[in-house]
């Protein structure tokens, strides 16, 4: 009878070549380098059937970074698995100074065998092309960001102080059009960064256009809507959650939702000793820095607007009843941290963190009614 073999093989992902090796099955099964391969998908789709020829089960992984998800999907098209593996949390050893191509693929093979690699979730075609729309806008936000404080700066070394509190209003900006200066220069450099403010605004309107208008068609559609329902939560703040989030259903309970988003406390506790510190900002950025901004409108009581009716209306009715036990729930302990002396970068991130937990049973119940 023929012996059953199963391989692992780690590929240390690169622009124009990829490394390759490979580790037998076992705790003491060979580990060999097999090279470097151009990254084609021709080149990578002979090479893979090359090397499951030689065995009856071969498992692939790789680490996410900006080469995309290409591969991932090649090595599935072929009937094969493949684990797309989050960086971050992968080994590695304190004192090992060395890094080439030829030791990563190594390690990625010997830890693929020994399961010790952590998966990221890999998403479809269309969910990664709704997410690239998204982080353009949120590019195109931070462009004009950037513009805008160009031109603080600029206003306040010549002591130019706007007279209001609310700037990038049309009042402002027509304020800032009834600035003269003694030299042209400075003239100038003030129009040319006031046009970059208006076309960088323009940027990111005409982006958010085309994400609403895409939404509608998206496999997620039904979740982004039931995400509206929750106060502070509006379409750019549902999408993102969306596309960055992906699946909810692969999050057993809200917790591991909060722990994804890095809002949940560090901690460095030994024997009988405890020690809790601020949030351990791991997982995804994005989205933690939208609920934080979104947890600010809880310091309000509780109201439902118009916009927020319209969304309630449309909503089901389970929805509908989390929605309010949000807003209930999340005003009250607003003012509560806020009556005990917390400062409002702690409240809000506290707050953000409950309400993680909220959208996570809304997206729930929403994929469940569109099933």
């Amino acid at each position: 009878m023929a012996e059953y073999r199963e391989a692992f093989v780690g590929i240390d992902v690169a622009k124009l070549k990829n490394a390759i090796a490979i580790a037998d099955a076992g705790r003491l099964g060979e580990i060999r380098f097999l090279g470097e391969f151009d990254a084609s998908d021709s080149s990578m789709r002979r090479t893979i059937q090359r090397i499951v020829a030689k065995f009856d089960r071969v498992n692939f992984c790789y680490e996410a970074g900006p080469t995309g998800y290409g591969l991932y999907r090649l090595i599935l098209s072929l009937g094969h698995e493949c684990t797309v593996v989050a960086p971050s949390l992968i080994p590695r050893k304190p004192g090992d100074r060395v890094k080439t191509n030829r030791r990563d693929a190594l390690a990625l093979a010997r830890l693929l065998r020994a399961g010790e690699l952590t998966s990221v979730w890999v998403p479809d075609e269309g969910h990664e092309a709704i997410r690239d729309l998204v982080r353009a806008r949120a590019s195109a936000v931070e462009t004009l960001r950037v513009h805008r404080q160009q031109i603080s700066a600029f206003m306040l070394k010549h002591s130019r102080i706007y007279p209001r509190k609310k700037a990038w209003t049309m009042r402002y900006l027509r304020w800032l059009q009834e600035q003269q200066f003694d030299h042209p220069a400075h003239q100038i450099a003030l129009q040319e960064m006031a046009e970059a403010v208006r076309v960088s605004k323009e940027r990111v309107e005409r982006l958010e256009s085309v994400i609403e208008e895409f939404i509608p068609n998206w496999s997620l559609a039904p979740v982004v809507r039931a995400l509206q329902a929750l106060r502070g939560v509006d379409l750019i703040v549902a999408v993102t959650f969306a596309t960055e989030v992906g699946d909810v259903t692969r999050f057993d309970s809200p917790r591991q939702l909060m722990g994804y988003l890095g809002l949940v406390p560090g901690e460095r506790s030994t024997g009988e000793t405890v020690r809790r510190g601020s949030i351990t900002r791991a997982g995804n950025g994005r989205v933690r820095h939208m609920l934080v901004e979104s947890a600010w409108t809880y310091r309000h009581p509780p109201k439902v607007g118009a916009k927020k009716l319209y969304r309630l209306d449309a909503a089901p009715p389970k929805v509908r009843e989390i929605a309010w036990k949000a807003q209930s729930r999340l005003t009250a302990r607003y003012r509560m941290l806020a009556a005990r002396g917390k400062r409002t970068t702690v409240v809000c991130t506290a707050i953000a963190r409950e309400l993680a937990g909220f959208m996570w049973a809304v997206a729930r119940e929403a994929q469940t009614v569109k099933s």
